[in-house]
């Protein structure tokens, strides 16, 4: 992102007046190789393919904030390949896993994570290296850093319905597993932060499985773990978090994490969770990712767009789609959500 739309986003997340609504969309790979006509596997291999996708999409969307801004990742890849998940690379789609762990009791000989050294860390943090002067020299800043959360990492690392089993019939060895997730997800982030350098004031976390909890199971398990990541970074950075499954039962509680910005799923209304986190977050969405940004017309996604912002606290809300951009979402369905925020302003 540009100087200027790191201001927008900043202000947006802590409060500050704005002069328009951000837009912001979470572009990663299950869309951008699809969109610049890449295979996945040059996507995430071909240093000069990835830099000329992400820096083609910040011309052609001017007005689009790419979010959360020249991130390097591999799918959800990076952080389970830490702990040594098998990894299985497709031409044209991000990778998949396989668990490793195959026993919860086994997690006692699971050694701390290195980001300098384990899984596909040490690759994407000499990415950065590299990359970052030259993303400088165009004129854009790499403010975020980015982490796929906790229970995200455990449910790949001990597989989705072992580790949800897990939390009920031996939550001692699930909480164990979390703790050296929640202690990954934070030493991640941080190397990210060391590799980048001192521009980065952000970090950005994305958590699907705590949305499969009840709140009782939330507050055990997850909200601790969300609670130790924020704490861990500066208080005036600002910390987004993603999950776009449903946080219904537990969103009123998420203002107590440390987030500043919350992307969630476009099945919940935007005033109803303004109204439940007592306006204490930024919301960062909602238009439907599928039914609306890759199945509808232009004309539906700026009407879809247009009620948002009609109900939107200037101050406090950052348009986006309920989640990521989703494969095949069309180039004009992009193009009419900023003319919707550009007709708004008018």
């Amino acid at each position: 992102m540009r100087p200027e739309q790191w201001e927008q986003i900043r202000a947006a997340a802590k409060g500050s007046p704005v002069s328009r609504t951000p837009l912001a969309l979470i572009i990663d790979s299950p869309w951008i190789p699809g969109w610049a006509g890449l295979s996945h596997l040059d996507y995430y291999l071909d240093e000069n393919a990835w830099f000329e996708a992400n820096l083609r999409f910040a011309r052609e969307f001017p007005e689009v904030i790419p979010f959360p801004s020249w991130w390097v990742e591999y799918g959800m890849a990076i952080e389970p390949s830490a702990f040594g998940t098998r990894l299985h690379f497709l031409p044209d789609q991000p990778p998949q896993q396989s668990p490793v762990l195959f026993r919860a009791e086994d997690i006692s000989r699971f050694a701390p994570i290195h980001p300098a050294t384990d899984g596909l860390m040490p690759w994407a943090l000499q990415r950065y290296r590299r990359i970052v002067p030259r993303i400088a020299r165009e004129g854009f800043l790499t403010p975020f850093v980015t982490a796929r959360g906790p229970l995200c990492t455990a449910a790949f690392v001990r597989g989705v319905n072992e580790f949800l089993t897990d939390l009920v019939e031996c939550p001692e060895h699930a909480q164990a597993l979390l703790r050296c997730a929640t202690d990954a997800t934070i030493h991640w982030l941080e190397a990210q932060a060391a590799a980048i350098g001192p521009g980065v004031e952000g970090i950005f976390v994305l958590d699907d499985i705590p949305g499969l909890l009840s709140r009782r199971m939330y507050l055990e398990f997850a909200h601790p773990c969300l609670q130790r990541i924020c704490a861990a970074f500066p208080e005036r950075w600002v910390k987004v978090y993603h999950n776009d499954a449903n946080i219904k039962p537990f969103v009123c509680d998420l203002p107590e994490t440390g987030f500043d910005v919350l992307n969630f799923t476009h099945n919940l209304d935007m005033e109803e969770v303004r109204v439940a986190t007592g306006g204490r977050l930024c919301l960062m969405g909602n238009v439907a990712p599928l039914d609306v940004g890759v199945r509808g017309t232009p004309a539906q996604v700026k009407e879809a767009a247009r009620r948002i912002l009609e109900r939107a606290d200037a101050g406090r809300t950052i348009l986006s789609l309920g989640g990521g951009v989703s494969p095949g979402m069309p180039a004009a369905n992009v193009h009419a959500l900023a003319a919707a925020v550009r007709e708004r302003q008018a």
